[in-house]
């Protein structure tokens, strides 16, 4: 009997590598031995844990900055110990957070043109609480300046960035913790630990709401939520062959578990939420795996492998809003290599038409947030804000879309919060999103004319206040710098009144 190929368009995706010269080289890339993907990207930045004596580093690119790479480029090295893990913000692409073996969180702000003279050594924020290395941060879907850090000391902490205060603390895990994932709306985690049990967590309270044995194997698993609510997870069986598996959203009996191969490197799971494709990288593999999730039995089918010579060392996606529409691009990697490569490999649906193919590109998560860290912690649960991949890459974007986001500052004492999210104010979402953005009509059953006057001078205001706080900020970074350049200047009794003009 002829066997039946099952229908999708995914069906004839290939993976393949950018040239060598549109590729980063010279890198010299983290040998921390901690299970972490040690590579991070945006639309417009590519960051990747380096190695550096003396402290721990991260080197932040920016994308377009193609080629091999001086060795005295600058870095981000405020951390006193190795960086184990680095998250970029979703609500703010030069806003990236960093965990360390110092027992400490860094958020950073990375200017628009990337680090251009010296080492960024100054974080926007520390957020210290950890007894232990923190080994994973992860910012929340959908709430602004809400992040979540994993430590050794098997504590969990959501943090308001803005106030660099906890939110919640979680104390729940009797052994180390292997991975956290939040699930669409940010409303639960999962997390997989060294004692086997996967459990699902209410973050705002610590709160276990469901545990259950996951993989039966010693070796690290990993868990993940999928948009719909179920649980996808990598680990090793009691014979340490490396498998899958898809969990219902209570942590009942596996809805399908596959075993692949015998290797002993840790599976990483890569969701793309928009398209339900699943890719797995392993540690130390030359190949890329990658599976199309159905809600509907056998759940996981698998398309193809993207085989290469080289193992990976680790491995960064990029966001949906920086694809490459005009290729049929759906996911590129950024794949970190033993020998200071990172090799670009991009995944693409072979398609004739030149046209915007809306099958491919379902509306995606916008840089916008849709609730504060306020709301959330309050009990206010929201998906991530939706935009058209048609509009982000035809140039509609609105000028908080492209502008490089407010960073409050603070003057004296006063503790006061940074702000590192986009105005949302006219930006274009999707209609499944949770944020009513049209204007209401005006009482006396007017056009709303006024109104609508009054929120355009509104946003003109907003946009004049956050281009005054950007200035201020550029301002006295140049303030510091011509100090710190007068005291070198003056060990030498070189005149500089000079320079006053």
């Amino acid at each position: 009997m002829a066997r039946v190929v099952r229908n999708s368009k995914f069906r004839h995706v290939f993976g393949q590598a950018a040239k060598k010269q549109d590729c980063y080289e010279n890198i010299r890339i983290t040998k921390s031995a901690w299970d972490s993907t040690f590579c991070s990207v945006n639309p417009k930045f590519l960051a990747i844990i380096t190695e550096s004596a003396g402290g721990g580093a991260f080197l932040v690119l920016p994308l377009d900055k193609i080629g091999r790479i001086d060795r005295d480029v600058p870095l981000v090295t405020g951390h006193k110990a190795a960086v184990l893990d680095i998250a970029w913000c979703p609500h703010n692409d030069n806003v990236i957070a960093s965990g360390s073996e110092d027992c400490t969180v860094k958020v950073w702000q990375i200017p628009d043109g990337g680090l251009t003279s010296s080492n960024l050594t100054q974080a926007a924020v520390d957020l210290v609480a950890h007894q232990r290395r923190v080994g994973q941060v992860l910012w929340h879907p959908s709430a602004l300046n809400v992040l979540l850090s994993a430590g050794g000391d098997m504590k969990i902490f959501i943090w308001n960035v803005g106030k660099a205060t906890i939110l919640s603390t979680i104390d729940c895990h009797p052994e180390v913790i292997l991975s956290v994932s939040w699930n669409y709306n940010g409303s639960r985690i999962v997390t997989s630990c060294k004692d086997k049990i996967f459990r699902i967590i209410n973050p705002r309270n610590g709160h276990v709401i469901k545990s259950a044995m996951g993989h039966q194997g010693a070796k690290p698993a990993r868990a993940i939520y999928l948009r719909d609510g179920r649980i996808f997870s990598t680990g090793f069986s009691r014979m340490s062959e490396r498998q899958y598996a898809l969990w219902d959203g209570d942590l009942g009996n596996a809805l399908t578990m596959e075993e692949l191969d015998s290797s002993n490197g840790i599976l990483f799971p890569f969701y793309d939420e928009d398209t339900g494709l699943i890719f797995l990288c392993g540690k130390g593999d030359s190949t890329i795996r990658y599976f199309e999730y159905t809600s509907e039995a056998p759940y996981i089918h698998y398309i193809n492998t993207y085989s290469s010579s080289d193992p990976q060392r680790g491995m960064g996606v990029m966001p949906k809003r920086g694809m490459n529409i005009a290729t049929c691009e759906i996911a590129r990697f950024y794949k970190l290599l033993n020998n200071g490569l990172c090799e670009v490999i991009s995944f693409t649906v072979p398609r004739k038409s030149e046209l915007f193919q809306e099958d491919l590109y379902p509306d995606t998560t916008a840089e916008e947030h849709a609730i504060t860290a306020d709301e959330w912690i309050d009990g206010k649960d929201a998906n991530p804000r939706l935009v058209s991949v048609r509009d982000l890459n035809s140039g509609s974007k609105s000028q908080s879309n492209t502008s490089s986001g407010g960073l409050g500052a603070i003057n004296g004492n006063q503790k006061q919060e940074v702000v590192f999210g986009k105005s949302s104010s006219n930006q274009k979402t999707s209609p499944n999103s949770t944020q009513n953005s049209s204007p209401q009509k005006s009482a006396n059953g007017g056009s709303g004319g006024l109104q609508q006057g009054q929120h355009v001078d509104n946003e003109f205001i907003e946009k004049l206040v956050e281009e005054m706080r950007r200035v201020k900020i550029i301002v006295k970074g140049h303030e510091r710098r011509i100090k710190t350049l007068e005291e070198r200047l003056s060990q030498y009794e070189a005149p500089v009144d000079d320079l006053d003009d």
